[in-house]
């Protein structure tokens, strides 16, 4: 079967890109390995898809070349994408900072995407996985369910994170097959772990427990919650760290971002409360216990001597940890690095030395911050290949 342009991976890029392609009168075919589209989206925002963040721009993302996502960015921003969704008459609702979430579930962006998809004829074939692709005047894509041909080939099967909802490293394998570079790639959006053979982790019997901070690394900083885990910590603040931190790194996290502990306890100097009683009253009962049993004395304010307010203060302002890793691709919600922008031109998604071969999506190196960010990258670079293939 000959199309004009064949699409691999059924998400939320290869999709766009497919409606975009549909809306010129291309003709489509859309391969899924999945027994279903979009399963990532289907997971996404608990269920609700936070399906993009009204404050995108550039800054929300990392790349070995930070101008890379400019143009496709501009081209198609969260407001395109909202009027997309207001089209078809999803209702949906701001979260926090930016996050744009369905009201109801995130099965209204699949029939969305899918109406879309039908209304320019778009094909797609699920359960078909393909084993070969090569290219002579046209790319041959050899798959279980035949072998299918095409004048242009357009990769969106993301990066390899979340393996168990079937990713897979077909995208990178593809780029090598071409002769594209790779950047180092590394899980992210994925919480840290503190736990090794010797001492574990000495906080986990605080899993579930959260507190409002801000954490830093390399620079750069987030304030949001951090989750304490049987293995480390978790929570959005450590998730947006993680794309920034590289093993050996230390983090640094300010439990009382709104306040000066060392004033507060100079205030409260001749109180007999305890230290950790006391802190429970800025943080949670059973963390500050646990904190002042690693760090403090167990002692009555008027008893501490003030030359130790500026330590307890330090360390709750500044608590530097150095975790020993990742909990790996398996709880990463992306993939960091992938193919070399420099190899793709950023504004069509054609690679340079492969005349039709496109990549869209997560397989680039293209990472947004947690919030609807990457779901916005891969519209816009699913919608920028869209105008060209």
């Amino acid at each position: 079967m000959v199309f004009d342009i064949i699409i691999i991976g059924a998400g939320a890029a290869g999709l766009m890109c497919a409606i975009e392609a549909g809306k010129r009168g291309r003709s489509v075919l859309v391969i899924e390995h999945a027994e279903k589209i979009g399963k990532k989206i289907l997971i996404s925002g608990g269920g609700r898809c936070n399906f993009t963040n009204i404050n995108t721009s550039p800054q929300n993302f990392i790349s070995k070349n930070p101008h890379f996502c400019k143009s496709a960015l501009a081209r198609y921003t969260p407001g395109n994408f909202i009027s997309l969704v207001e089209k078809h008459k999803i209702n949906y609702h701001e979260k926090k900072l930016g996050q744009l979430f369905c009201d109801n579930s995130a099965n209204d962006i699949i029939n969305m995407l899918q109406s879309e998809c039908d209304n320019y004829g778009v094909k797609i074939i699920v359960n078909c996985n393909v084993a070969k692709v090569t290219k002579d005047n046209a790319f041959r894509i050899e798959t279980n369910q035949g072998e299918f041909s095409s004048d242009s080939l357009v990769i969106a099967t993301g990066g390899i994170s979340i393996p168990q909802m079937g990713a897979t490293d077909f995208g990178y394998k593809t780029a090598k097959q071409f002769g594209l570079k790779l950047t180092d790639i590394k899980p992210g959006l994925v919480p840290l772990s503190f736990k090794n053979l010797k001492a574990g982790w000495k906080f986990s019997e605080l899993s579930g427990i959260s507190v409002d901070s801000i954490v830093s690394c390399n620079n750069i900083s987030f304030r949001e919650n951090i989750l304490f885990t049987h293995k480390g910590l978790s929570g959005p603040a450590i998730l947006q760290i993680s794309n920034y931190w590289n093993r050996g790194d230390s983090i640094t996290i300010n439990l009382l971002p709104d306040r000066n502990f060392g004033e507060i306890l100079i205030k409260n100097k001749s109180s007999r409360i305890m230290l950790d009683n006391f802190l429970s009253g800025h943080l949670p009962k059973r963390f500050s216990g646990k904190f002042c049993e690693m760090y403090f004395p167990a002692k009555q304010l008027y008893k501490l001597n003030e030359t130790v307010f500026p330590v307890i203060a330090q360390k709750l302002h500044k608590w530097e940890l150095r975790p020993n890793g990742t909990e790996g691709y398996a709880k990463a919600e992306v993939t960091c690095g992938g193919i070399d922008t420099d190899e793709i031109s950023s504004k069509t998604m054609e690679c340079k030395k492969v005349k039709g071969l496109y990549f869209i999506g997560e397989a680039l190196d293209v990472t947004g911050w947690l919030g609807g960010y990457n779901f916005q990258w891969a519209w816009a670079s699913g919608f920028a290949a869209g105008q060209y293939v």
